[in-house]
């Protein structure tokens, strides 16, 4: 066990089944990514469902990618790692970041550590080049109240759970994200829940209950803007 503390906010660095580790937060419950594989849900739910799945059929680029909860890092880590030579600009709204210490979780399973190490050193509020075509801006920002990006390609909605984090989980919060999103902009998530699904109807979203990560979630969401 590894217990950490920033701003008074205790976490403790988890081994999950697929051998990388997340963080848990005792205040709350919660761990920041499935305890079935915290690599292996991230890069089904976000990467592959998400961010290649609105690559392969847009041909506008730069991809515009917004991720509400940064956490960890390790979503922007493995965008990075995919995106290849694809020009990609990702943003990050996080109201509480982690100290770089806490994230440093190198050692412990993800074979894409350096990815890891460069996205967590990037300093916050600031557009940083990470590689000739991929631009990543970390927002200190509070999701529910902050202006978004605009000509959004794809969000990574990547919250605590609803019983968790009900504010963040409303009409008003999903209709914000459709009118920023590009028409054939994608929005997926881990919470396949039904209410969650018809909040995402009911604001315009085409929605689709996707097969979970491997060993992990039976089903996750994606919704398309018509």
């Amino acid at each position: 066990m590894y217990f950490c503390s920033m701003d008074g906010i205790k976490t403790e660095i988890e081994i999950t089944a697929d051998g990388s580790a997340t963080l848990y937060r005792p205040d709350l419950d919660e761990h920041y990514h499935s305890v079935k594989g915290a690599l292996t849900e991230s890069w089904h739910v976000y990467v592959e469902c998400g961010f290649l799945h609105r690559l392969a059929m847009s041909h506008e680029l730069p991809l515009n990618v917004l991720e509400v909860g940064y956490g960890t890092g390790l979503n922007a880590a493995l965008t990075l790692k995919a995106a290849g030579n694809d020009r990609v600009v990702y943003k990050s709204l996080e109201l509480y970041p982690l100290d770089a210490w806490q994230l440093d979780m190198s050692g412990f399973g993800y074979d894409n550590a350096d990815a890891m190490v460069a996205v967590n050193a990037a300093p916050w509020n600031r557009e940083v080049a990470m590689s000739p075509t991929f631009t990543l801006v970390k927002l200190q920002a509070d999701f529910t109240n902050c202006e978004l990006p605009q000509d959004i390609d794809v969000v990574y909605f990547d919250a605590f759970a609803p019983e968790k984090q009900p504010e963040m989980w409303t009409r008003g919060c999903f209709e914000r994200l459709f009118r920023a999103m590009r028409t054939g902009g994608v929005l997926t998530t881990y919470c396949a829940k039904g209410a969650v699904r018809r909040m995402l109807q009911d604001v315009g979203f085409a929605t689709e209950r996707l097969p979970g990560p491997p060993g992990g979630k039976r089903e996750i969401l994606r919704g398309v803007k018509p």
